[in-house]
């Protein structure tokens, strides 16, 4: 079988694992007091051009939103996402589950747009009884998108603006962000993400770390005595150094940058073969995740030698499924699955 489902089917990127394996004898502090962490965090405040960043090494996404969310927000308070966001709809309830609810807006290609959360902040704090209702704490999106968009600068400047009225933090979630800041046509930068976003992460574990999420709050506003926050969350992970040490290897020589650019010629690839091969596009995706339209007899067909990701129902006849590139994806995974198609 050939695997086009996600990005982090396989275990961990040869250079990430060399360096694990070459320090596993080291004997350094626990929780994140390592030499590996210490180094990555200071990489990663000269990327991003922030050196008064803070930043916490998680091991996933889902806790990493979790986190940050939470820590940010006040028990009446909630989060703004598109009705497609992640934590809206792939993370099982976990940001309800400590007590947030997620207050969901319309979407398009996967993004909010300003105007909408302005809209409803102003309509929400237009009604009389909004000391009654659970006030809009934070705005969250994803870039990429669950569909594999991307935000312009100019959209990013227009949200940072309304939450910056409004005083409520602008919370990025950068799961695929090696995916993204590679992409063709991009004009938004690691350096623009960190001016314009209260807090945000880098993802690894679907770059190709074994696991960890670098969270970065860009403001000086990391909540005071944050690692037992982490520890409530059952988040603090006593070995971070691998976690570090990955992170330093991924901001050395631009290798984060590099695996993302290797996945998205293949997506390049990828896209132009299915075009030639006549399936329909469900939209644009500059970024390693495409989506089409597929006769559902077609895909049982598809599916006894490929497995992609069943995204959701387009009518009674046709399904959108995802093709995702990856960090793993090789030539002849390209050129295997041109032949079945």
């Amino acid at each position: 079988m050939l695997h086009f489902e996600n990005d982090y089917n396989e275990g961990v990127h040869p250079e990430l694992l060399k360096a694990i394996v070459e320090t596993n004898d080291v004997n350094q502090a626990g929780y994140g007091f390592d030499d590996y962490t210490a180094q990555a965090t200071e990489k990663i405040r000269q990327a991003i051009a922030c050196p008064e960043a803070q930043v916490q090494f998680l091991a996933g996404g889902t806790q990493t939103n979790q986190v940050a969310i939470d820590s940010l927000l006040k028990s009446y308070e909630g989060v703004i996402s598109a009705e497609t966001g992640h934590i809206a709809t792939h993370e099982a309830g976990a940001i309800e589950f400590v007590g947030h609810k997620v207050i969901t807006l319309p979407q398009q290609d996967g993004k909010i747009t300003a105007k909408a959360v302005e809209e409803y902040l102003v309509d929400f704090y237009n009604d009389e009884t909004f000391e009654h209702m659970v006030f809009p704490g934070m705005v969250y999106i994803t870039h990429p998108t669950e569909y594999g968009t991307l935000y312009s600068k100019e959209e990013l400047v227009d949200l940072s603006a309304v939450c910056r009225q409004y005083e409520i933090p602008l919370f990025l979630d950068g799961a695929r962000l090696g995916y993204a800041l590679p992409a063709k046509g991009t004009d938004v930068t690691l350096k623009d993400i960190a001016e314009l976003c209260d807090v945000f992460y880098i993802g690894g574990t679907k770059l190709g770390a074994l696991m960890g999420e670098a969270l970065i709050y860009t403001k000086n506003n990391m909540p005071k005595h944050f690692s037992a926050i982490v520890k409530q969350h059952g988040a603090l992970l006593a070995k971070g150094r691998f976690i570090g040490l990955q992170f330093d290897k991924f901001f050395t020589d631009d290798l984060y940058l590099k695996i993302g650019e290797q996945a998205l010629n293949f997506a390049e690839q990828l896209k132009t073969i299915l075009k030639e091969k006549g399936y329909r596009f469900y939209l644009e995706s500059p970024t390693n995740q495409q989506f089409v339209i597929v006769e559902n007899n077609k895909l049982k067909e598809l599916q006894e030698k490929v497995v992609v990701s069943i995204w959701e129902k387009y009518d009674d006849q046709h399904t959108v499924v995802r093709f995702a590139t990856s960090w793993s994806t090789t030539q002849e995974d390209i050129d295997a699955l041109t032949a079945i198609l």
